[in-house]
């Protein structure tokens, strides 16, 4: 029996269960409520995706609407003259299109007759494909690359993708030519010099790379004698450039760092999530098994390329 959503606001902090969802051959569309926490448990995963943008849509294709303001508003005021000038709102939008996935699973029912949780072992496991589903799709939406022969890969376009399509105001540097591609302090300079001035002091942006990056320019600092080397060799303690923040992507390629505010990379989800468990059928019975399947479509998308910067091709 379907739950109510009383029942689904007094089970929000616990775990996602297969009774929250179904049991038996429970299988079906997840209400609103149990793909708002289920998609909350997924990002909850990694930090960039918690910092990243998440928008549900019900439609598979449409656009997102975005609103700026475009340039200077200010003018020199004249008493008692009205001249009609007004502030008015940039609107744009983003396209997005989904791409559909899924998820499979399958369980021995030995296994909850031996294992000490027992049933409990169900809910366990959910949780751990749950949190897997969350660092896959962190994976896809950085690296995607339809043109790729990688089955998973070829699944969507990231934002690595588009950022290397050169969109129009993608800002690209390439850190191949700075200091032979090490990690060095120009790589962020020359960041933070190809970024618009009006993005540098929003506060918003973060450092973004695989960890391998951080390492490389941690042992660098290191190799320094300087303030910040000691301080770096003694205590571990790293201030990147700019002051910004770094969020660690260890599905990133070691060879790009970006210099972004997160909300600026978006993910499109559509709200029809599906999910389907049964314990019959044909296969089931004859293999004493559970089988599991989650269904569900994003598409990452970038809010305003011009407020990105992309270094690529590091020696890492």
């Amino acid at each position: 029996m379907p739950l109510t959503n009383a029942d689904l606001l007094r089970k929000a902090a616990g775990p996602i269960a297969t009774g929250d969802i179904g049991s038996g051959a429970g299988h079906g569309l997840l209400s609103d409520e149990q793909s708002t926490e289920f998609l909350r448990r997924v990002y909850d995963t990694t930090p960039f995706s918690q910092a990243q943008r998440n928008e549900t849509r019900r439609s598979a294709e449409g656009t997102i609407n975005k609103m700026g303001i475009g340039g200077r508003i200010l003018r020199k005021k004249n008493e008692g003259v009205d001249d009609a000038t007004l502030v008015k709102p940039d609107f744009g939008e983003v396209e997005y299109a989904v791409k559909r996935y899924r998820a499979d699973s399958e369980i021995n029912e030995e296994v909850f007759e031996d294992n000490i949780e027992g049933e409990g072992f169900e809910d366990r496991w959910i949780g751990e494909v749950t949190g897997q589903i969350g660092r896959d799709l962190e994976d896809l939406h950085f690296n995607g690359d339809e043109a790729s022969l990688d089955p998973f890969v070829k699944l969507n376009d990231g934002w690595l993708k588009q950022l290397a399509a050169g969109g129009s105001g993608a800002h690209r540097v390439n850190g191949a030519t700075i200091d032979s591609g090490d990690a060095t302090k120009n790589q962020f300079f020359a960041a933070l010099e190809a970024m618009p001035n009006k993005f540098l002091t929003s506060g918003t942006l973060r450092w973004v790379a695989n960890p391998m990056f951080f390492l490389a320019y941690l042992e660098y600092l290191t190799d320094r004698a300087t303030g910040a080397g000691d301080a770096a060799l003694t205590a571990g303690e790293v201030k990147l450039p700019g002051n910004i923040g770094k969020i660690e992507v260890p599905a990133m390629p070691a060879d790009r760092l970006l210099l972004v505010n997160p909300r600026n990379c978006m993910v499109v989800t559509r709200r029809a999530i599906r999910y389907r468990r049964t314990t019959e059928g044909r296969e089931a019975v004859r293999q004493d098994k559970r089988f599991y399947a989650w269904f569900l479509a994003t598409d990452p998308i970038i809010e305003e390329t011009d407020a990105i910067v992309d270094v690529y091709g590091l020696s890492i």
